[in-house]
């Protein structure tokens, strides 16, 4: 069984970074963030493979980047140029096999941390 605990969520003004971590206990293969907002459909970020392979939805390509330290376990995603349209609960999610994608693909999720951007 993975557990997956995240956090690095809060508020900060539009233009702004954050960083956020996910430290995982157990075998993980392909992670991702995925991120909901109040009303919304879940939304895919960002997921990474094994060999350091990425992927980005394509509302955060060229803002947001996604790692891993396999060594800590840790999945991180650097935010930068948030804007509104960002804030979100941000969930990390793994799975313990191919493929590694935006669709059902994950059987482990974290609780979110939230993410605010004000203008």
């Amino acid at each position: 069984q993975v557990q997956l605990v995240e956090s690095g969520g809060g508020s900060v003004q539009a233009g702004g970074s954050l960083r956020l971590s996910c430290v995982a206990t157990g075998y993980t293969y392909c992670m991702a963030w995925f991120r909901q907002a109040p009303g919304g459909e879940r939304e895919g970020v960002a997921n990474i493979a094994p060999d350091g392979l990425t992927a980005y939805g394509d509302s955060v390509k060229g803002r947001f980047t996604i790692s891993r330290d396999s060594a800590k376990n840790t999945l991180y995603l650097q935010m930068s140029s948030l804007n509104p349209a960002d804030s979100a609960m941000y969930f990390c999610a793994a799975n313990n096999w191919p493929p590694c994608g935006f669709g059902d693909d994950y059987n482990y999720w974290g609780q979110g941390t939230q993410v605010i951007v004000s203008s």
